[in-house]
């Protein structure tokens, strides 16, 4: 496998194939704003062939016919191939994503590589079960019968990843979808096409059979025909709340089965009683993980009035000794955003949060370097309907709304069109256990939660976030269909 930054075709039918029109378009590296490769600018009639592909590889191909442990086999040596090139994955993540060295390896690798060996670990133990017996009346005997209840693949998918976390997302598609019996097509967010196509070489140099796995870039164009295609039965897409409500409209014209994993503007609510350091520290680490850019993270810190003022200030400590930077300098803590475009996104919700009447204690500022560095910002003062706490920023930005009751906490959290994560920091862990049962949210973490992912923990985006489980059974079990099979012995 050649993690390589550019590439001249797309990975369609086991093969690579040119583009339709033969273009190509460059892939920048955000931390320097220069250009670090090329890629094909994949279109409709690309998206056309890759959908063809695919089909035939469902509908005539060995795939979803492939007894389960030989399908396993298969896709475990894909994993194989893709753990022993590490090293060059993780230079990939770190030039086209702007990921530090260690959210690389723990979030873009390790965890990506973990997720996809339990999808093939769950599919490789079976997914069929049966009814239980029963017996009744016949033509003069007694009958003995049953049903088969039959986790069948639901056909073509098609996953289309963000640009945040771009290998990492391909890989928690890619590895319930195909271990079902699923073939697919992978479109990657035209701002980081590298760690997709990546894949394609994986695929051929694992010998998975031709159509199984296919991989176009592009942008709207290539997308918007996945999604309204009537050969792909299915869709699982990340990425924004507008996007997602667009493909959603889309794909109703062939009543696709959908998941949709979207935006947040998840709450970390801080009680009085709370450890307010590990609090502060919990809630900095979040909103500046990956410079801020993770629908998950915790922006909104709805935080006691008794502490409020004491939580704000380590927020401001933190923020100020942060070292904003290329993330292959070992001395950066936090690294760039995408784009210029983003960067100007952000800067501007942080202008409009000042205007609405917010304070900014700490950050606020893009910094004048090549690159795109934003510094990490807080602001304080606001109000929980100020578009600084109810849209997603998608930056480097928390923003602090104080509370007085553990009601008004609850109703504050509540008050977002968003619902995918949240967290509660308190002594007493019964109230905030029970705080977490009210929160209209897909995850809760009590102080932090576990000392580590919970590979068998799903998430299922609430309100705008999104629809459908991902990760553990439930994600795999989104990209299954049930068949029951009545029977009688005898």
């Amino acid at each position: 496998m050649d993690a390589r930054t550019t590439y001249e075709s797309l990975f369609i039918d086991g093969a690579w194939q040119p583009s339709d029109k033969g273009q190509t378009r460059p892939v920048v590296n955000p931390a320097t704003a220069e250009v670090i490769g090329q890629v094909p600018e994949g279109d409709a009639n690309d998206a056309d062939a890759a959908i063809a592909a695919a089909r035939r590889a469902f509908d005539d191909g060995p795939w979803p016919r492939m007894d389960r442990r030989e399908r396993a086999a298969r896709m475990t040596r894909f994993l194989e191939v893709l753990i022993d090139h590490r090293d060059d994955l993780r230079s990939l993540v770190m030039q086209e994503a702007g990921a530090l060295r260690q959210v690389a390896d723990a979030y873009h690798l390790d965890l990506a590589f973990a997720r996809f060996e339990q999808a093939i670990d769950l599919a490789r133990g079976g997914l069929d079960t049966t009814t239980p017996l029963s017996v009744g009346p016949g033509d003069g005997v007694t009958v003995l019968g049953g049903t088969a209840v039959l986790r069948e693949p639901v056909g073509v998918v098609a996953a289309i990843t963000p640009f945040n976390f771009p290998l990492s997302l391909n890989l928690v598609k890619l590895g319930p979808a195909l271990a079902a019996g699923n073939t697919a097509i992978l479109k990657p967010a035209p701002l980081t096409p590298l760690e997709g196509l990546v894949l394609g070489a994986a695929a051929a140099e694992a010998d998975l059979p031709p159509g199984v796995l296919n991989i176009v870039t592009g942008d709207r164009q290539a997308g918007e025909a996945l999604v309204a295609d009537e050969r792909v039965d299915m869709v699982s897409f990340t990425g924004s709340d507008v996007t997602g409500r667009a493909v959603m409209a889309l794909a109703g014209g062939t009543l696709k089965r959908l998941v949709l994993e979207l935006g947040g503007k998840s709450a970390l609510i801080v009680r009085a009683d709370a450890d307010i350091a590990a609090a502060a520290d919990n809630g900095f680490r979040s909103f500046t993980t990956h410079a801020g850019q993770g629908c998950s993270l915790l922006t909104r810190h709805v935080v006691h009035r008794e502490v409020a003022e004491e939580f704000a200030g380590r927020l401001r400590q933190r923020a100020m000794a942060t070292v904003v930077g290329d993330p292959l300098d070992p001395a950066t803590t936090m690294g760039p955003l995408i784009s210029g475009a983003q960067r100007t996104r952000v800067g501007g919700l942080v202008e409009t949060g000042a205007a609405e009447g917010g304070t900014v204690i700490a950050g606020g500022r893009a910094l004048d370097r090549p690159g795109y560095y934003y510094e990490p910002t807080v602001i304080t003062g606001v109000d929980q309907d100020m578009r600084v706490a109810q849209e997603e920023i998608f930056g480097p930005v928390a923003v602090v709304i104080p509370f007085g009751t553990d009601d008004e906490a609850v109703r504050i959290a509540n008050n977002s069109r968003f619902g995918l994560s949240g967290a509660i920091f308190s002594r007493d862990l019964g109230t905030a256990y029970e705080m977490a049962r009210r929160l209209r949210t897909g995850q809760v973490r009590i102080n932090g939660g576990g000392t580590a992912p919970d590979l068998d923990a799903p998430i299922m985006g609430r309100k705008a976030s999104g629809m459908g489980a991902e990760y553990g059974l439930a994600g795999l079990l989104e990209f299954t269909t049930v068949k029951s099979v009545g029977f009688r012995a005898g």
